[in-house]
């Protein structure tokens, strides 16, 4: 039974746990680390490290995405972001990553994405992704899925990320037609990634609507002020595992089809990645983290995707850091820094390793301990 608090009369809740609070637990084999596997596949899409691109503007642009495909990983562009809206948002990007942490930095985000998408613009950067010779991903958000589908679609994307910040199987609106995503996705020929979800039911309701990944988490962040705004908060470590607990049971109620979950939030490190796919999780969303490496676009500036919205922003602007290097040398080192921001799947492997797992599926099997 779920650890339940009682936190005043008549009013309950449960506990949670972020990924800060477990800990991997060794089994009693180890393994050499040349023998341990990091390659997840999504539909019939290969991946050689479980890792997804967060579609900021910071991080993903179309060759960013491609050299993270290259590197083994899933780069995904935003459609609604700067390379949709500007025909070359370079000497906007260079902008933003000149700008001061105050609050002259949220405002002059939301000016720039002021800027109506164009859908000529949709077109060419995914013809982008396309000459970039990987699988070509991009994402929409729920409430503009339905206007711009048609040109994601026609321009020929591999998987379509549905993203926003809780997004549910059942949305109710009086204003406007709501997506039905399970009408929507069965209409579809390629696999549908949607998210994020924060406990079993949506994730199981999300499930069911015949998506091939699920996004766990609001890809909250020390920049995120999703608590703030909207007072929520994801326990990550509870949330993968209930997410898990879902797909357990969707795997049963279904005669066996099996949905991905992806991790979005509290990432930072080799042992955060570690410790989300020991939750059961088959890979991790990648934001601030790849802010860091040579290619990223915005030099080292860092937001969310929701920090720009133009009502209600749930990001703060971080101001450019110094690179760490490459992004492969992020993602496989070599490190020279003790603190599991570099050689991020190098570290991956080398925990799966110490606790003898041979590859993602099994390593979701890991003991976990409480150390807080």
């Amino acid at each position: 039974m779920r650890d339940v608090v009682e936190i005043g009369l008549g009013k309950t809740a449960q506990r949670g746990y972020h990924l800060d609070d477990i800990a991997i637990v060794p089994s009693r084999r180890t393994r050499d680390v040349d023998d341990v596997s990091t390659a997840w596949q999504l539909d019939a899409y290969q991946f050689g490290i479980p890792c997804v691109g967060h579609p900021s503007d910071a991080t993903m642009s179309p060759s960013s995405a491609v050299r993270l495909g290259q590197l083994g990983g899933l780069g995904v562009l935003n459609v609604e972001g700067l390379w949709t809206r500007y025909e070359n948002p370079a000497k906007v990007l260079e902008e933003l990553a000149g700008l001061d942490e105050d609050a002259r930095a949220t405002k002059r985000l939301q000016e720039v994405y002021a800027e109506p998408i164009r859908p000529d613009l949709i077109a060419e950067r995914v013809r982008e992704l396309r000459a970039g010779g990987g699988t070509v991903a991009v994402r929409v958000s729920p409430q503009h899925t339905l206007a711009l589908a048609p040109v994601i679609l026609d321009a020929g994307v591999d998987i379509l990320v549905i993203q926003g910040t809780i997004v549910s199987a059942e949305h109710v609106s009086t204003t406007d037609e709501p997506l039905n995503l399970k009408e929507f996705i069965a209409d579809l020929d390629l696999p549908v990634i949607v998210g994020g979800c924060t406990d079993y039911k949506t994730a199981l309701h999300l499930m069911r609507t015949g998506a091939a990944g699920v996004i766990v988490g609001i890809g909250g962040d020390d920049w995120s002020t999703t608590e703030s705004v909207l007072g929520i908060r994801v326990p990550m470590a509870t949330a993968i595992a209930d997410a898990a607990a879902a797909r357990r049971d969707y795997l049963d109620e279904t005669g066996g089809r099996y949905v991905h979950l992806i991790a979005d939030g509290d990432i930072q490190t080799s042992g955060d990645i570690a410790k989300a796919l020991g939750c059961g999780a088959d890979a991790v969303t990648l934001g601030e983290a790849l802010s860091l490496c040579e290619e990223a676009p915005a030099g080292g500036a860092w937001w969310h995707s929701a920090a720009s919205h133009p009502s209600l922003p749930r990001g703060a602007f971080e101001v450019a850091g110094e690179p760490l290097g490459s992004m492969e040398r992020l993602l496989f080192g070599p490190a020279d820094e003790p603190d599991g921001q570099l050689n991020l799947f190098g570290g991956l492997r080398r925990a799966m390793a110490k606790c003898g797992y041979r590859d993602l599926k099994e390593f979701q099997k890991v003991g976990l301990v409480l150390d807080r």
